[in-house]
C-alpha cells in the first residue's frame, strides 16, 4: 500500500476481504517513492510473493476483491489444479456500480508450495509473472470461473486520478523511453489520454450488476459515492455512452465460451 488514504484506495474495505481469504495477509510498497521506476511495480510483486510462506499466494491490488459467495469455491480450484503453476481469473473491471466489463483474464493466483521460483518481470509492462522466463498467462494456465471484482479509479476524484495518471506515465517513459497511449509528461496530458481510453471501454460495460450483489466489503462505500467520484457517472461520460448490437454479442461470446 502507498498512501491509500491520499490515493483515495478502498485499502480498508479490501484488507477486510484479504483477511477472510487468507491465513495470512502480507502488504507491501508502502516506501514506494513519488517518481519511479517502472520494474519498480515488478519488483514489489515479488516483493510480497517472497514473503509469503503459504501453498497459494493472491497478488492483489486493492481495487480488487473476491466475493464472499466464492471464495470457499476458489479454494476447491486451489485443490483441482494444485500441480498448475498458476491459475487465470476473469476480471470484472466497474466504472460505475451498475455496471462492468469483462476485461481480461488476470494471472493473480500463484503456487508458490511448487513454483516458488516465479517472478514477477514479464510482458510488455515487466510485471507478469513468470516462470523459467516463459509468461504464465491464460494461454497456459487454467482459467477458473472466480470472478476478480475490479473498482479501478472508481473512488477517485479528477484530481487524484490525473496526478497518478502522470506519474506513471512518466515512469512509462523513463523505461520505455516513449509515451505510447500514456499522453505526456504533465498530469493533464496523462488524464486526457486515460479518459480518451475511459470513453472508449465505456462502451464495453454491458454487464448489469445492482448494489446488493457486489462483495459485502465493498457495498457500503459504493452506496456513499460522492457526485465528485469518478464511479458517480464516469465525470458526466455516462450520459454520452450509447452500446451497439456487437458490444452485446462480443460480451455474450466470452461469457459462454468461459461459463462466467
Amino acid at each position: 500500500m502507498t498512501n491509500p488514504e491520499q490515493r483515495m484506495d478502498p485499502w480498508q474495505e479490501a484488507l477486510s476481504c484479504y483477511e477472510d481469504i487468507g491465513d495470512e495477509l502480507i502488504t507491501v510498497g508502502e516506501d514506494w517513492p513519488e517518481e519511479f521506476t517502472w520494474d519498480h511495480i515488478g519488483k514489489t510483486f515479488t516483493e510480497g510473493f517472497n514473503k509469503c510462506s503459504g501453498d497459494w499466494v493472491l497478488n492483489l491490488a486493492l481495487d480488487m476483491f473476491i466475493h464472499e459467495k466464492q471464495i470457499s469455491k476458489m479454494k476447491e480450484y486451489f485443490n483441482k489444479y494444485s500441480n498448475a503453476p498458476a491459475l487465470a481469473f476473469p476480471k470484472y473491471k466497474f466504472f460505475t456500480p451498475s455496471k462492468y466489463e469483462i476485461k481480461s483474464f488476470d494471472v493473480w493466483a500463484i503456487n508458490k508450495k511448487k513454483f516458488p521460483n516465479i517472478k514477477f518481470d514479464g510482458g510488455g509492462d515487466l510485471c507478469l509473472p513468470t516462470l523459467n522466463g516463459e509468461i504464465l498467462d491464460q494461454n497456459n494456465v487454467p482459467i477458473v470461473p472466480i470472478a476478480l471484482w475490479n473498482y479501478d479509479s472508481t473512488f477517485r476524484t479528477k484530481e487524484v486520478i490525473a496526478k497518478d495518471r502522470g506519474r506513471f506515465a512518466r515512469a512509462w517513459y523513463r523505461e520505455f523511453n516513449s509515451w505510447d497511449d500514456r499522453g505526456g509528461s504533465t498530469d493533464e496530458e496523462a488524464y486526457n489520454a486515460w479518459f480518451k481510453m475511459v470513453k472508449s471501454r465505456l462502451k464495453k460495460q454491458v454487464n448489469k450488476k445492482n448494489h446488493d450483489q457486489h462483495p459485502k466489503y465493498i457495498k457500503q462505500k459504493l452506496f456513499n459515492l460522492e457526485s465528485d467520484r469518478f464511479g458517480f457517472d464516469c465525470f458526466g461520460e455516462m450520459k454520452n455512452t450509447r452500446h451497439t448490437l456487437n458490444d452485446y454479442i462480443d460480451n455474450y461470446k466470452i461469457r459462454i465460451k468461459y461459463k462466467i
